[in-house]
Parts: C-alpha cells; sequence; structure tokens
C-alpha cells in the first residue's frame, strides 16, 4: 500500500475574539446608583505553531484542520476583567514553511524543534463603562465591545531539513545507500517508486555526523508532471550539497552518462539554484557484470568536472570514501540556515483611519475604516451619554471637516457605521 506521506496543507486559523466590557453601577443598601464599575473584556486567545521533531509529515492535516483560540470572557462588575481566552498551539515536522493563503508571504519557517511561534493575536478586550469616565462625564452608560478577529488560511509546506540529498533515477540504489551509511531503515525492493516519500538518515564518523536524505527518485519529463518528480523536488532545495546516485552497470538498459545529464537538466529546469549545488557522484552497482566498461566510459565524458566514487551499496564497498568526500564538501560550506520570515503580521483596524465615499443616486455619505469599527465598538445608540462621545470623536479626528470638504451639505443623509443621522452645519 502507498505511504500517506503529505508534505503541504491547507488550514485555518483564528485568534479569539476580545471579550466585551461590563456596563454596571455600584450598588449599596439604599442607594441604588453608586458610580460605574464595569470592567473590561478579557482578552481573545492566541493562535501558535510549534516544531514537534517526532512528526514526519502533515499527514494529521491532510483533510484540512481549523484551530480557533478561545474568545475573552465578559467583563465583571467591581471593575473585575473578564477571563482571557485559551491560546491554541499545533504542532508541525521541523522544515514546514507557513505562508499566507492570501499574500503568499512567509509567516515563520518552523526549524527548531520545541520552538513555538506567534501566528495570530486574540482581539483586544473591550474597556468596561468606567473607564469612559471623565471630569463631565460621571456616570456613562455605556462600554466598550470586545475586538471581532478573522478567520486566515494558511498553507503549510513541509521542506525535510537534511546537509545531503540523494538523488537519481528510481531503483538505482538510493536507499540501500542510507541504510548502510545510516541507522535509518527505508522500503527497499527492486521496482520503481519504492520510496514515496524522503527518507532521513543522521550518518555518523568518528566525532562528526550529517543528516542525508533519500529523495523519491526523478525521471525524465517530471517538469510536465511524470513520475513523482517535482512533488518532491522541494524536499531538497535546503540541501547543502547533493550525492547524484547513478546505476553505473547499466543493467536496465538505460544508459549511465544520459541517465546523469537528464536528472541534472531536470534540476537546472526546477531551480538554478539547486543545479548549482555541490555534487558527488555515487557509480553504484559496480559488482555487476559490466559495470567496469560502463565506469570507464563515464570517466571519459565527465572529464574531471565531477569527484566520482565507485560504490557497491549493496556491500557497502566504497562507502566509507564516498563518506570521507561528503564531509570535505560539507567542512567548506556554511551551515542551512531557516528560510527568513517576510515582514508579515495580520494587520489590527487603525483607529485613526476613515474613509468618504459618497452614493451619488441615493445623495447618502457612507464613513468606513478603522475609527469606524472602533466607533461600532463604544457606541450605544440609545445612551445620551455614548452619543455625545460618538459626536466628539468624529469631530475630534476629523471626520466632520472631511465630509465638509467632499461637499456635504445640510441635511444630506450621512452613515457612520450603523448610525445614520441628517448632517448639520
Amino acid at each position: 500500500m502507498a505511504s500517506l506521506f503529505t508534505d503541504k496543507v491547507k488550514v485555518t486559523i483564528k485568534s479569539g475574539d476580545g471579550g466585551d466590557g461590563m456596563n454596571s453601577f455600584k450598588s449599596f443598601k439604599g442607594f441604588a446608583n453608586g458610580g460605574p464599575d464595569g470592567g473590561d473584556g478579557g482578552k481573545g486567545g492566541d493562535v501558535y505553531v510549534v516544531g514537534d521533531k517526532d512528526k514526519g509529515d502533515l499527514t494529521d492535516y491532510r483533510f484540512g484542520a481549523k484551530f480557533a483560540a478561545g474568545n475573552g470572557e465578559r467583563g465583571g462588575t467591581n471593575n473585575c476583567f473578564g477571563k482571557g481566552g485559551e491560546d491554541v498551539v499545533f504542532s508541525v515536522p521541523l522544515g514546514t514553511l507557513v505562508r499566507d493563503a492570501e499574500t503568499g508571504k512567509i509567516l515563520c519557517d518552523v526549524y527548531t524543534d520545541g520552538e513555538k511561534i506567534l501566528l495570530a493575536r486574540g482581539g483586544r478586550g473591550g474597556k468596561g463603562n468606567v473607564r469612559f469616565t471623565t471630569a463631565r462625564r460621571h456616570a456613562p452608560h455605556f462600554a466598550q465591545k470586545g475586538e471581532k478577529t478573522q478567520v486566515h488560511t494558511l498553507i503549510l509546506e513541509l521542506k525535510v531539513i537534511a546537509d545531503v540529498g540523494l538523488i537519481g533515477f528510481p531503483n538505482v540504489g538510493k536507499s540501500t545507500l542510507l541504510s548502510k551509511i545510516s541507522a535509518a531503515k527505508p522500503k527497499i525492493a527492486n521496482y520503481h517508486f519504492t520510496t514515496l516519500s524522503p527518507n532521513l538518515g543522521v550518518v555518523k564518523y568518528y566525532d562528526k555526523s550529517f543528516v542525508a536524505a533519500d529523495i523519491p527518485g526523478l525521471i525524465e519529463g517530471a517538469a510536465e508532471g511524470a513520475g513523482l518528480g517535482h512533488d518532491f523536488l522541494r524536499h531538497i532545495e535546503r540541501t547543502r550539497m547533493l550525492v547524484h546516485v547513478v546505476d553505473i552497470s547499466g543493467v536496465e538498459g538505460r544508459d549511465p552518462w544520459e541517465d546523469f545529464k537528464k536528472i541534472n537538466a531536470e534540476l537546472k529546469e526546477y531551480s538554478e539554484k539547486l543545479a548549482s549545488l555541490p555534487q558527488l557522484v555515487a557509480l553504484n552497482k559496480c559488482d555487476i557484470y559490466g559495470a567496469e566498461e560502463n565506469l570507464k566510459a563515464f570517466k571519459k565524458k565527465c572529464r574531471g568536472k565531477y569527484k566520482l566514487f565507485p560504490i557497491t551499496a549493496v556491500t557497502g564497498e566504497g562507502t566509507r570514501e564516498l563518506i570521507e568526500g561528503i564531509f570535505e564538501v560539507l567542512d567548506t560550506l556554511p551551515p542551512a540556515e531557516p528560510v527568513p520570515a517576510d515582514e508579515f503580521e495580520y494587520e489590527r483596524a487603525d483607529v485613526s483611519e476613515f474613509f468618504i465615499d459618497k452614493d451619488e443616486e441615493e445623495n447618502v455619505w457612507y464613513v468606513t475604516g478603522g475609527l469606524v469599527d472602533m466607533l461600532e465598538r463604544n457606541v450605544v445608540l440609545n445612551d445620551p451619554d455614548s452619543m455625545a462621545y460618538f459626536q466628539k470623536v468624529l469631530k475630534d479626528k476629523g471626520v466632520i471637516k472631511a465630509l465638509r470638504e467632499r461637499g456635504v451639505a445640510e441635511d444630506d443623509t450621512v452613515v457612520v457605521g450603523g448610525v445614520e443621522f441628517a448632517f448639520k452645519n
């Protein structure tokens, strides 16, 4: 049965809404209205992602997943704050790139075990009515609603973290080589595409070590979707170098040199960066009849451009020299680093920003923007104090002035959020 290895999925996240502020007044025996004491609402929970070295792929989320943090609780009486919403944390394998589906921006590259990264902040809690007292307003009968948050879609894309990528046609012995040089136990059989997912193995040599990845075989035409091809090329994008495994025996009737050229052509078509990585060539199956002649022909055509290592992966012959050659190259290369995140954060509304549009047919002016979102949370339509606050904000923030500059006339209808009124000069 084929592996259910999953390396790219979509998930949705939503941080928690902020809790509403409380509108309440102190009450004593014989004195029912003792002043405002409504507390603030609690902050909504945040959404985090965390790296987990024990996860191999994204199969848990292959049918989609939704992660919603808890909402903040409403503020209490006696100036008590509402309880904050619970955070939600979901885990992904190391090497998972997290993108915003709408913009394509990279939020983070989960690279380290236990690394916890904030993806979306919870909404701010609304202010209780005690926060709206002023020298002239002693008993505000309104409170602020909590900040609402939006649902966001993310793309999780796994790119395995390995120092060395083993590449080559199917059935050339990559899995066998990995099993010989590391403790990895990949599935091995004598048919194409045995490897349906990248296998990782730690190769130790005295006090040194590196991580090698056996990448599923590329075939000619992968760029057009043939075989497994480009579905798995992303898994060698992080590697510092490549080991190109070639079946030098030609036992399947293919020309080793032509195979070598075709794989490199596929690499170049996918990414110039991959094609330019340092590359050693492991000429495998040297114990099979006919391999010696093919080896001579390969060396001649190669003309010293690549360093060649004749090996027999089944017996382990030549693998020590190959490992030493890999370490020689790795010692000259910089360490691998995570993909830098874009400067991106899910925006909160700018509470000073507003926009004015006019419906010419209906002669109605509409005011929208972050300022209006804030007012919708604050204003209680049937409360005189709240409406006075509403009008003061419109004046102080320049909305009234901007409407006049745009040509609003006496008694024109102006709509601000859910509030509709006739303009008065």
